[in-house]
């Protein structure tokens, strides 16, 4: 009797272990976002979650990834670097296979010991730091283009449009310092010279008496790179001075409340853009994104939702990749390897080279508030 109870009980304990094993295997794969859900960038950062969601509730409706759902968990780190470091180990110890859509240089800089330390893939953060990307950081997989990059982006717009007396207006930090110098490339390039290379305080603009020597010198476009805060009274300065210069910016302004905040100056300022057109149907990534949009009973895209969509397929198709190896170092083995296409969109990544789309494009700011192109 006693050996049958003993037997019994093994069974029992077999069956639960199996159960729990299955469980297991059919659990959420867990994805983290730290970013700023709250501060100046909580509006893209809010668009960025909702653009992944977007795509993550799309794959998990067909059965998710070999039958597990993905769940994206989000903590918001108030754009503050040790806070970002902070909710990252938190995550972590959630069993998250991976971060995505941090935002900002320093937040991002901050998650870099967690990353090594847990072996924890970060995927398209949203920042376009050289020092983030030069050397390759080995657990970061960038997605959007660098800073350098727009702001030639930007130059080459304005010389094509025949504007040579140009100046450039940078906040005087890390972002400010690497986009200057992609505005200076993209000036080489077209053999134009910066008639001047003016530097501000991000904590104290006061931008005023810069946008009215501007307007006496007669300059014909500003290449402003800075937070929206900053760029906005800078614009409203320069035509409160009288002056009609172009304005061109970057797309860490690409949001509806920095065109609420410019008012009726916003009409004509041009922002860089990362991602194709959010209302352009012929582009495989948007006319897919806009279908799933319109199926979930939402409205157009900004681009920052644009761009969460984009990281959620780069995602799902680091985890498809992985196959059985549903791990951290799966995902971080599966993401380098051969061309993955996004949509219209393609990338490849290899142990020298994390650095992602080299796709630019620019916007002006329409009469509607939206951003034409």
């Amino acid at each position: 009797m006693t050996s049958v109870k003993r037997w019994l009980g093994l069974a029992v304990w077999w069956v639960a272990c199996m159960g729990m094993e299955g469980a297991a295997a059919q659990g959420a794969l867990r994805i983290g976002m730290v970013a700023g859900f709250t501060g100046p960038e909580a509006v893209p950062v809010q668009e960025s979650a909702d653009g992944a969601r977007l795509y993550f509730d799309a794959v998990n409706a067909q059965g998710g990834i070999r039958g597990q759902r993905i769940e994206l968990l989000t903590q918001d780190d108030r754009h503050d670097p040790a806070a970002a470091a902070a909710q990252a180990r938190s995550l972590a110890s959630q069993g998250v296979l991976a971060l995505m859509l941090s935002r900002g240089t320093g937040p991002t800089e901050a998650l870099l010991p967690v990353l090594k330390a847990q072996r924890l893939p970060l995927l398209a953060p949203a920042t376009g730091a050289v020092g983030l990307r030069e050397p390759v950081q080995p657990y970061v997989f960038h997605l959007r283009a660098s800073y350098p990059q727009e702001a030639e982006r930007a130059v080459r717009h304005l010389a094509g449009i025949g504007v040579k007396r140009i100046t450039i207006v940078q906040v005087n930090d890390a972002f400010g310092n690497d986009a200057g110098k992609g505005a200076i490339r993209g000036l080489d390039a077209v053999r134009l010279r910066a008639l001047s290379h003016l530097r501000f305080d991000g904590r104290r603009p006061d931008l005023a008496p810069t946008m009215h020597a501007i307007a006496r010198a007669g300059i014909e476009a500003v290449v402003l790179i800075g937070p929206g805060a900053a760029v906005v009274e800078g614009v409203n300065a320069l035509r409160a001075a009288g002056s009609t210069a172009h304005v061109a910016t970057l797309s860490n302004n690409a949001t509806g409340e920095f065109v609420k905040r410019l008012g009726a100056n916003a009409r004509g300022v041009i922002v860089t853009q990362l991602f194709p057109y959010e209302r352009s149907t012929a582009h495989p990534l948007v006319r897919e994104a806009l279908g799933l949009a319109r199926a979930a009973g939402r409205g157009e895209l900004t681009p920052a939702q644009l761009e969460g969509f984009a990281a959620a397929k780069l995602v799902v198709e680091a985890l498809r990749r992985a196959g059985k190896d549903l791990t951290r170092d799966g995902v971080l083995k599966a993401l380098e390897g051969p061309r993955i296409d996004l949509g219209g969109l393609q990338l490849r990544y290899g142990d020298k080279d994390h650095g992602g789309l080299s796709f630019t494009d620019v916007s002006i700011i329409g009469p509607d508030g939206k951003f034409w192109r």
